[in-house]
C-alpha cells in the first residue's frame, strides 16, 4: 500500500477501535489506565483459567504497576463485589514477590500484614 492508503487503513482501525472501547467502556467490561486497557468477562473462575483467558485475548492478568492500574482492577472488583486475580506470585524467597513473568515488583499497595499466607491470596 502507498503512504496515503496506509494512514487511511489505520485511521479506519483507530476509529473501529474507538467504537468498540467506547460499547464495552458503556458496558463496564472495560476501563483504561496508564496507556493499558483493563479488561473483565465479570465471570469467575480460577486463576489458571483467568491466566489461560488472558493470554487468548492476547493480554496478560493484571499486574499493576500504579495507583491508577490498581485503581481500573479495583473497578472490577467493586463493580462485581468479588476479589480480582493478579499477575503477582512468590518467589523462591519467602514473603518476596515477583511477577508472572518474574520481573520485580516496583508497585505493592497491600493492606498491613498482607499478603499472609493464609487461603488462597
Amino acid at each position: 500500500l502507498a503512504d496515503n492508503e496506509m494512514e487511511d487503513v489505520i485511521r479506519q482501525l483507530d476509529h473501529h477501535i474507538s467504537r468498540l472501547e467506547g460499547a464495552l467502556r458503556l458496558g463496564e467490561k472495560i476501563t483504561a489506565s496508564g496507556g493499558k486497557i483493563f479488561a473483565t468477562t465479570g465471570k469467575k473462575a480460577d486463576f489458571y483459567t483467568a491466566v489461560q483467558k488472558c493470554k487468548q485475548a492476547r493480554g496478560a492478568i493484571a499486574t499493576p504497576r500504579t495507583e491508577g492500574e490498581n485503581a481500573a482492577v479495583l473497578c472490577f472488583v467493586k463493580r462485581y463485589n468479588t476479589y480480582a486475580y493478579l499477575g503477582i506470585k512468590e518467589s523462591l524467597v519467602p514473603g518476596k514477590f515477583r511477577s508472572l513473568g518474574g520481573a520485580e515488583l516496583t508497585y505493592t499497595h497491600w493492606h498491613v500484614r498482607e499478603p499472609s499466607g493464609k487461603g488462597e491470596e
